[in-house]
């Protein structure tokens, strides 16, 4: 990584102090366009973001191009950009008239900087790779063209720097869907050879589905290099897990897709190699609620929806991840790397308005590595929600996690969904894509024992405005094939199902059974009310053993296979019917072995 020591000499001794204090993710700036490709660094190793503001909605390009800058990572100052330059980031999609090169990647063999970049209409309508001596900030960038199709979603290169080859991950549509597609250059974007890969399959109605998901089948796909020299591809689909393609040949061909480890629907992967060769991927490991019949939505969706060609509400975007292998094979962490700070906004479809973005998502995603260990991530969309954070990469090492709620529900996922408009209404002039407006599920309320703290309430209450009236609470800790969880919990109404999942899934998701890898029930039956109770559940060869204040209860059979460990607890109201008692929780603790 040539720019690590170009940022290393620019850091103050305060700097490094400063930066040498992060550990777990620290929200540092808020860029100024969506979490993609606007992330680069110029030569003497300042670290530019670049975007457009002042746009009518997400996917105008008229609006006024800005970057914001920072020579440690942490402090950063915004600039108006020449006109041109903030091309739209999350597709990579340009209009005609005044061009000027905003972010792009730096070849370290010759200085030159890189980017691609497409045309959707006019002269020059195709893919195009964008080259520059000088950087970003040239305003008379050369343009090479690619191809005649509009490429989409368009990512920044990879260097494979052994071999001086450039490759682009994208994708081009056509009657069939999606077809994930990589573009190589070994004369520094001079020309460019194309390489096709065989697209995912489609979503099927299966139950619980009644209805068919958003078919994408391969779009957004990208890559880095693993530590043992193979290319490793990560596509978005429409099914429950990310398809990963693999190449031997430095990506001149590729294996066909299979499901990978990483689970994400309607989601965007994102690969970062470290100097070191280990690989870091940050993606959203979350589950979305089932599909409705479209046919009977109401308020009704339109036939884009109804066909597959859209989605009604994005359920599974208000999380994201982070997971580190130095193998290829074994993967660490599991991490919640974020929570949106509006997940649980009851005005969540139109908060933040759509001149930014109309996505009001924590997913899509751009990193680079920073000295002593750190990362600096980009991850959202929308200017309410997006964010530029750092982290250490040794938090995704740790093995223990508790959570008490002396600081309130920012660990939380608590979010319930209110029956709202579905679809996108961009198009028509109203903000809202693909939303539900939220409100809030399990709260914080006194400690029957007068302790002066708090403690989670998880009950149900009847409320027709809702999608679903199950309360629950989601947290996430280190994922572990074997370890110990405790609870503090006390039972004062209907009791509550305990999951163990290796994925987020929705908190009132009443199907969130079916895809825990551990399951078990807390109520009257087993555990005395009105009591509190140190409730433990050991985690070994695929048996959990369940026990309460000493006495074992039962135990429980893994259910669905989690090779790589559970990383969740998922905990869901049991009542039937309204339920103001619940159950409390007090405090939880988890330790992996």
């Amino acid at each position: 990584m040539w720019y690590l020591e170009k940022i290393e000499a620019n850091l103050t001794e305060s700097d490094k102090r400063r930066l040498d204090a992060i550990y777990e993710p620290v929200v540092v700036a808020v860029q100024p366009d969506d979490s993609r490709r606007g992330l680069c660094v110029m030569p003497d190793g300042e670290i530019r973001y670049y975007g457009v503001t002042g746009k009518k909605h997400c996917w105008d390009t008229n609006g006024r191009s800005v970057y914001i800058s920072s020579y440690n990572g942490i402090d950063w100052v915004y600039h108006e950009a020449p006109e041109g330059s903030g091309a739209v980031v999350n597709t990579g999609a340009v209009e005609s008239g005044s061009l000027a090169m905003g972010a792009a990647v730096r070849l370290p063999w010759s200085g030159r900087y890189v980017t691609v970049i497409a045309w959707r209409d006019g002269e020059r309508r195709g893919t195009w790779a964008e080259l520059s001596d000088v950087g970003p900030g040239d305003t008379e960038p050369r343009l090479n063209k690619i191809c005649g199709e509009v490429c989409g979603d368009l990512f920044q290169p990879v260097i494979l720097e052994a071999e001086e080859r450039l490759l682009v991950t994208t994708y081009t549509t056509d009657r069939d869907g999606y077809h994930p597609r990589v573009l190589l250059s070994d004369d520094d974007g001079e020309s460019w050879r194309i390489v096709e890969l065989k697209p995912t399959p489609k979503h099927t109605v299966v139950f619980p589905h009644r209805g068919l998901r958003w078919q994408n089948n391969g779009s957004e796909p990208n890559l880095a290099e693993l530590p043992d020299g193979r290319l490793m591809l990560l596509a978005r689909t429409s099914l429950d897990y990310f398809f990963v393609y693999y190449s031997s040949d430095r990506g001149e061909s590729w294996t066909d897709g299979e499901p990978s480890i990483f689970h994400g629907t309607l989601t965007t992967p994102y690969l970062l190699r470290l100097r070191d060769g280990r690989v870091v991927c940050f993606w959203n490991n979350s589950r979305p609620l089932a599909e409705p019949n479209h046919e009977l939505t109401w308020p009704p969706v339109g036939n884009n929806v109804k066909a597959g060609l859209g989605e009604d509400a994005f359920t599974n975007r208000d999380v994201n991840h982070a997971a580190i292998t130095s193998d290829g094979i074994n993967w660490v962490g599991f991490r919640e790397l974020a929570l949106n700070e509006i997940r649980n906004a009851s005005d969540f479809r139109v908060r933040g308005g759509s001149v930014s973005s109309a996505d009001k998502s924590i997913h899509q995603f751009q990193a680079l590595e920073l000295p002593y260990g750190k990362i600096l991530v980009a991850y959202g969309q929308n200017l309410i929600s997006r964010r530029l954070a750092i982290f250490d990469v040794r938090w995704l090492y740790d093995r223990s996690r508790s959570e008490d709620f002396n600081l309130g529900l920012g660990n939380i996922s608590t979010q319930m969904y209110v029956k709202s408009l579905s679809d996108c209404h961009v198009g028509k002039g109203f903000n809202g894509h693909c939303a539900w407006n939220r409100t809030d599920g399990a709260l914080l309320v006194p400690d029957p024992d007068c302790t002066g703290g708090e403690a989670l309430q998880i009950c149900r209450i009847h409320d027709e405005r809702l999608v679903n009236e199950l309360q629950g609470a989601v947290w996430n800790f280190p994922a572990a094939v074997s370890g110990e969880l405790k609870m503090q919990l006390r039972i004062e109404g209907e009791g509550v199902r305990v999951r163990l999942c290796d994925h987020w899934i929705n908190p009132s998701d009443e199907y969130a059974g079916l895809y825990a890898n551990y399951e078990y029930e807390l109520d009257a039956r087993v555990l005395k009310p009105g009591v509190w109770h140190e409730v433990s559940t050991v985690i070994a060869d695929r048996i959990a053993t369940v026990t309460s204040d000493g006495e074992e209860l039962f135990k429980v059979r893994m259910k669905n296979a989690a090779p790589l460990g559970i990383s969740y607890l998922h905990l869901q109201t049991m009542a039937e019917r309204a339920d103001f008692k619940g159950t409390l929780i007090r405090r939880i603790d988890f330790c992996g072995e």
